[in-house]
């Protein structure tokens, strides 16, 4: 169980509960959401103008609303704004959604009722998930769309998966036995003023982008191995002398995985210096790191963030319109995050291409084909390679550089992070296929060597995956192979 108190959410927290960890929340927050809700319900009984409590919306600010309507205001605003369209986000990402939109109220500065959070809470240990449209969010006044969607099911309204199947929610209500809330004055706008759906898209993107880093150090370790390739490009007072601290840590961790290997040459034995897809690797994969590190940092903050409006302070005695749900902050972290995963993939194809080449392969068969000419071997592989880092080059144009005006240009710039943080997710699924086909051929091409002169944390490494994808001796159907090689980078434990 993870207790939210909107203070003290983590990547690692989040993982554990996209993986199904139920939340709680911490009665250390609940005075504060009471305090808050008691400042909306002053502002209604006394016919206040407050954005949002007693006004409309968007260029509708300035219209004020009769008292005895307040609550309609609220339920017509997430009816209104459902209006997401595509592929619905993947219940690991709703999942969070749900929870970050809790932690988020659990501030005390947005003055919706402790029920309100609470329902929130139970379709998430419940594992009710809100069928959520991913596409339709300019990223500012936050992702109202897809949280329009997120919070229907909270009134009964909309549509939900539950074990497997979807329901209207009313029905599934109905078979469980759930009451729906009914939503008072600012509740509504509560619940869709925020950025957590590219918060959380960003942190399955993050988490993904994190362990194919770490992948990417085993599986060019096997290609250097295949390569016979120089291992004092990872000496310490190299890396030392230019400063970086990631590329310190990952010609560190290299230093490791490739231990003891019989595999890995001296400067001068076999070549005087290797390629830069070789060379250059503790610099190339410790800058992916520093950009990951940002990544994470801008993401840490932004689930423990208020970016509701307007926000409520000193005990309800001061409320400020104001822009907290512009998006921009994790906008260009994601823009930022595309840049690693397709400068990760960049560098495998280019590793790929050389365990491929006749004339690059340190004399292995041209393609690491068994019979050269009568059977192509791992030729097109390359091409598939390629195809998809072109692909990634498209999508990694950055997102928040575009800004459509909205609501009669009342909001006149807004961030795309949504799309960048889809994008993201779309250049990682990429990313991990051209690893699959790099961590594939080198495997193959250090079968062709000698798998028993691999470090030893690589032969361990290697014999998992041999366990799963076995090597080949004639040409087969090679994408079942890719498949098989993803789903076991997904599923291994690098721990160790």
């Amino acid at each position: 169980m993870i207790t939210l108190d909107g203070n003290s959410l983590t990547i690692k927290k989040c993982e554990q509960i996209m993986n199904g960890v139920n939340v709680s929340i911490a009665e250390s927050a609940i005075e504060k959401v009471n305090i808050s809700h008691k400042a909306v319900e002053r502002i209604v009984a006394e016919g206040k103008a407050v954005y949002g409590i007693t006004t409309g919306y968007g260029l509708f600010c300035n219209v004020l609303v009769d008292k005895d309507k307040t609550n309609e205001l609220q339920i017509n605003l997430i009816r209104s704004h459902a209006v997401g369209v595509g592929t619905p986000f993947d219940k690991e990402i709703t999942r969070l959604m749900l929870v970050l939109r809790a932690n988020a109220l659990l501030k005390g500065h947005s003055g919706v009722r402790i029920e309100v959070i609470e329902q929130l809470i139970m379709l998430v240990n419940m594992n009710i998930y809100p069928v959520v449209p991913c596409k339709g969010s300019l990223g500012a006044s936050g992702d109202l769309a897809p949280l329009s969607h997120l919070a229907l099911p909270l009134i009964g309204e909309g549509f939900v998966l539950y074990d497997g199947n979807t329901y209207p929610t009313s029905e599934l209500y109905n078979k469980l036995k759930i009451q729906p809330i009914h939503l008072e004055a600012k509740e509504g706008l509560g619940l869709i003023n925020g950025t957590q759906a590219m918060t959380a898209a960003g942190i399955k993107a993050y988490i993904q982008a994190e362990k194919l880093a770490y992948l990417s150090e085993h599986i060019s370790s096997f290609t250097m191995q295949a390569l016979e390739s120089i291992i004092d490009v990872f000496d310490e007072e190299i890396h030392i002398s230019r400063g970086y601290i990631e590329q310190i840590e990952v010609a560190e961790r290299f230093r490791k995985i490739l231990h003891d290997s019989k595999l890995m040459t001296k400067q001068g034995e076999l070549r005087v210096q290797d390629a830069y897809s070789i060379r250059c690797i503790p610099v190339v994969h410790g800058a992916c790191w520093q950009a990951l590190n940002y990544v994470k940092e801008k993401l840490e903050i932004e689930m423990n963030a208020a970016t509701d409006n307007p926000l409520i302070f000193e005990d309800g005695n001061k409320i400020i319109s104001a822009g907290n749900f512009h998006g921009e902050p994790i906008a260009f972290a994601m823009d930022f995050l595309k840049l690693p995963m397709c400068e990760l993939a960049n560098i495998s194809e280019r590793r790929i291409e050389r365990l491929v080449n006749p004339s690059l392969n340190n004399n292995l068969p041209g393609f690491l084909s068994n019979n050269p000419g009568l059977e192509s071997g791992a030729m097109i592989l390359q091409y598939s390679a390629a195809s998809l880092v072109s692909e990634n080059k498209t999508l990694a144009h950055p997102a928040s550089v575009d800004s459509i005006p909205s609501s009669a240009n009342q909001e006149d710039h807004v961030s795309m992070g949504t799309i960048a943080a889809r994008h993201a997710l779309d250049i990682i699924e990429n990313s991990y296929n051209v690893l699959a086909i790099e961590l594939f051929t080198s495997a193959q091409a250090v079968h062709l060597m000698d798998p028993n002169k691999l470090s030893p944390i690589s032969k361990k490494f290697y014999d998992e995956y041999r366990c799963v994808v076995k090597h080949f001796d004639k040409d087969r159907m090679f994408s079942l192979d890719i498949v098989k090689t993803y789903e076991f980078m997904k599923s291994c434990d690098l721990s160790d």
